[in-house]
């Protein structure tokens, strides 16, 4: 059958479909196009993610209308139907052929391929080449706000703007005009066979009748507009003859039965049926109007803020003998509560009875980490058990938190239909995803629930549960997927020398959080509740905590080098008399990560770094550097100050704060934060993040977007995205800094040892050497001598020894590539086109 749908839910791996006189349905993920089902099969058999494929929620969001094809029905194990669809052309569009298809047609589309001028359409008919010239799609691509191309797998309502060769060529538009002006007409060859949903006709009412409307359309079809689909005030003010404009919603393919819509919505291709306001959903109406009754399906409802709401005749009362017709008059009031919404009636769907009303959860929404739930066991598998919470909201109870212990066998506990008391331990509305736990010690626990890492401040006692016991100790989990780490050194008061010996997998247990870095998702955790470690360092925490700041990020101040420390310099502040003692990490020496290590190297004690820049002053430590590009940003006010000055687009200057398997986070000067996805870190496929970035590394990030309720900013580090527009100057600048900070090194150097710093320091690259050949390796490299690289190594590789044939003792010329001034090595290169310039 196929059915005009709307997109009401979007997953990783299915789409949640409104269809008319609110039945859902959902598409697999691997029913949304030839293409995209290649794409999928090609990851799977690379084991790697596609930089070409992207995730449905990338390509569609609620809202969108799609034609679908009911593929199967199955009925559940709770009664439940559950109806699965298909957006696949080919199977949507198979009633057409080549020699059907006409210009104006409006039609089903997925994008198979981007070309140059423009896109390869799916259209589902085999032996025509579909082809939307780029043209043709832009104002379409500005308004889906989707990135500036259309994606492989993307659904596309096309009209036929020209066919050739008797259908095996036909060129297409998707301009958002032409599809919403399109009406389907008699000169389209449509027959009952190839009809489709979402086509707009022009049609005649034949009989008006309480439950709907018979039209004719397309001079020879007849059609239903039901009561869900008309307006019940005007109902009975349409007469025989009228001419209407309608939409079509479903056809049948067996009895070709057309069911058709006269909302508006739906009567200019493209648009999108109203939406239902987030807060309405689950309110409770105290007094709503009956408008209809009818006897077979339900009634209809104004509610208090004039929309209409529907009610099916299962949900008018608590069961049917208690169900009384006569107060379903028209103008009767009732206390109902919006428990859904059809996007395709658009009209909330409400229930009557008074175990729904009050109840407290009514979707996953209402659902809270933490929260303890009332359900009933609903069916035991071997991942563990099934518990239905409310009608349409299960839960899973993992094999592990059945109860304190493994069970080995559940089923001896536990029958369907027990009634159980559970704590959530996840719940993810968006995914419908809710699992639980049966643990005695979580769900009669008064401690605070741990849900984020952002929670766990020093000192906080809270119960979790043991997920791996091992010689260094054992990893503890909490809500939400937070999970830390007891080091065997803090798993008793007396030394422990077997922790699996003494914890188990599951096994619920009261920590203390000693330290926390939310970004990083690095948690310490001690069982020892009342360490005297962990109360010295509460007691160190407090004094600091009332330290004045004295500085203010972006002032500059001038340091001297008090000692060296393994993670940077620490410094005296001079303008506060050298009271004021401050941190330079290593990375914020330089703006280059080699010249960062260089420089620590070569700083003495005692020496001045004039116009360092304050990066934060929390009371405690400040913090300096002497990044050239992240001081310039600071002063040319190219900064945010907070997390709501930041909008997408913006390019920012900052530097790597941590390189995680999944993407990269960039800290900016006044310690706002944002992540770098892997997909979004390079412009060419990255299968390691560390070998693109490492911490302290300076960069330039591009918003990408903005996540106001989470905080969350996601960035792009792609070359491609994160230039300014004159990226010559860029480079330039950077070169001309990076050459300037050599010199500096190099200056430094000369007051080491003499003999070898006076050495590197004439040894430029470019300059020609007079050396002795002392080896040649296996590899083909080989290694020189002579008096001006006493005491350097100097090599050669095999590439740079050019065509030359060379034997230890012969002298040669050569030309300085590099000098690597911490080693002490020196790289050099004998090919004869290199020495002649």
């Amino acid at each position: 059958m196929l059915l005009l749908g709307c997109v009401k839910e979007v997953s990783d791996y299915e789409l949640v479909i409104s269809l008319p006189n609110g039945l859902s349905g959902f598409v697999p993920v691997t029913q949304i196009s030839d293409a995209y089902s290649k794409m999928l099969s090609k990851e799977v058999a690379q084991g790697e993610l596609l930089e070409d494929l992207n995730s449905l929620s990338d390509i569609y969001s609620p809202g969108t209308l799609v034609r679908c094809i009911v593929t199967s029905v199955e009925k559940s194990a709770d009664g439940r139907r559950s109806i699965k669809l298909s957006i696949n052309p080919k199977k949507v569009n198979k009633g057409l052929n080549a020699s059907t298809l006409a210009s104006g047609m409006l039609l089903s589309g997925s994008v198979s391929s981007a070309e140059d001028h423009g896109y390869l359409i799916d259209i589902g008919v085999n032996g025509t080449h579909a082809f939307l010239p780029r043209q043709k799609a832009q104002n379409y691509i500005k308004a889906v706000k989707r990135g500036h191309d259309l994606k492989i797998g993307q659904n596309l309502n096309c009209v036929i703007v020209e066919v050739k060769n008797e259908g095996r060529t036909v060129r297409l538009s998707i301009d958002r005009s032409e599809v919403a002006a399109s009406i389907a007409t008699e000169q389209q060859n449509w027959t009952l066979s190839n009809l489709l949903p979402g086509l707009v006709v022009k049609a005649r009412v034949q009989k008006v009748a309480p439950f709907g409307i018979k039209l004719r359309f397309l001079s020879s079809f007849t059609g239903i507009v039901d009561f869900m689909h008309m307006d019940s005030e005007k109902s009975m003010n349409y007469s025989p003859d009228q001419v209407v404009k309608a939409c079509i919603l479903s056809v049948h393919p067996i009895s070709k039965v057309v069911r058709l819509t006269l909302r508006q919505a739906f009567l200019h291709p493209g648009g999108s049926p109203n939406q239902l306001a987030s807060d309405r959903m689950g309110a409770v109406v105290e007094s709503s109007t009956v408008k209809a009754f009818y006897k077979q399906f339900g009634a209809i409802f104004e509610l208090d803020d004039g929309t209409l709401a529907f009610a099916r005749l299962k949900h008018l009362s608590k069961n049917r003998k208690s169900f009384k017709p006569g107060a379903f008059k028209t103008g009767c009031k009732h206390k109902c509560r919006i428990i859904d919404y059809s996007l395709m009636d658009e009209m909330c769907i409400v229930s009557l009875k008074y175990q729904i009303i009050e109840a407290q959860i009514l979707q996953y929404q209402d659902i809270h980490t933490g929260d303890v739930v009332q359900g009933k066991v609903f069916a035991l598998k071997s991942i563990g058990m099934q518990v239905k919470v409310t009608d349409g909201i299960k839960g899973l109870v993992p094999s592990m938190h059945l109860a304190d212990v493994i069970l080995k066998q559940p089923e001896k506990k536990y029958s369907v239909g027990d009634e159980v008391k559970c704590r959530v331990l996840e719940c993810n509305p968006a995914g419908r995803k809710l699992i639980l736990t049966l643990k005695r010690g979580l769900v009669q626990s008064k401690l605070p629930v741990l849900s984020n890492y952002e929670d766990a401040k020093p000192g906080l006692i809270t119960h979790g549960f043991v997920v791996c016991a091992r010689e260094f100790g054992c990893i503890v989990k909490f809500y939400n997927d937070v999970k830390g780490l007891v080091p065997k050194n803090e798993l008793g008061s007396e030394p422990i020398s077997c922790p699996d010996k003494i914890f188990h997998e599951g096994q619920v247990v009261k920590v203390m959080v000693l330290k926390c870095e939310p970004q990083q998702e690095r948690l310490l955790l001690s069982f020892r509740l009342s360490s005297k470690t962990a109360l010295e360092d509460k007691k160190e925490c407090t004094p600091k905590k009332k330290q004045e700041v004295k500085y203010q990020v972006g002032q500059m101040v001038d340091a001297k080098v008090l000692n060296k420390k393994e993670n940077g310099l620490e410094v005296s502040i001079l303008e506060d008399e050298g009271n004021g003692i401050a941190l330079i990490p290593t990375a914020h020496l330089s703006d280059f990560v080699t010249t960062s290590k260089l420089l620590w190297h070569c700083l003495q004690e005692g020496d001045v770094l004039p116009r360092v820049m304050c990066l934060s002053d929390r009371g405690e430590r400040v913090i300096l550097s002497r990044k050239a590009a992240v001081i310039s940003a600071v002063q040319e006010e190219q900064v945010v100050r907070s997390f709501f000055e930041i909008q997408p687009g913006m390019l920012l200057t900052g530097f790597v704060r941590n390189v995680m398997p999944f993407g990269v986070f960039v800290e900016f000067p006044f310690g706002v934060t944002g992540l770098a996805p892997k997909v979004s870190m390079c412009d060419k496929f990255v299968t390691d993040t560390k070998d693109h970035f490492v911490v302290g590394q300076t960069v330039i990030a591009k918003v990408m977007s903005i996540d106001e309720e989470k905080q969350r900013v996601l960035l792009s580090l792609k070359v491609s995205e994160c230039s300014s527009g004159d990226s010559a100057a860029e480079s330039f600048a950077l070169l001309n800094q990076y050459f300037k900070e050599m010199k500096e090194i190099r200056n430094m150097l000369r007051r080491e040892e003499p003999s070898m710093a006076r050495g590197l320091c004439e040894l430029l690259p470019g300059k020609e050497l007079q050396l002795v050949v002392q080896n040649v390796k296996e590899d083909g490299s080989a290694l020189f001598s002579g008096s001006c690289v006493t005491g350097l190594t100097v090599t050669a590789t095999r590439y740079h020894l050019g065509d030359k044939n060379i034997v230890p003792g012969e002298k040669t010329k050569a030309l300085v590539l590099h000098v690597d001034a911490l080693t002490s090595k020196v790289y050099v290169s004998l090919r004869e086109e290199l020495l002649k310039q």
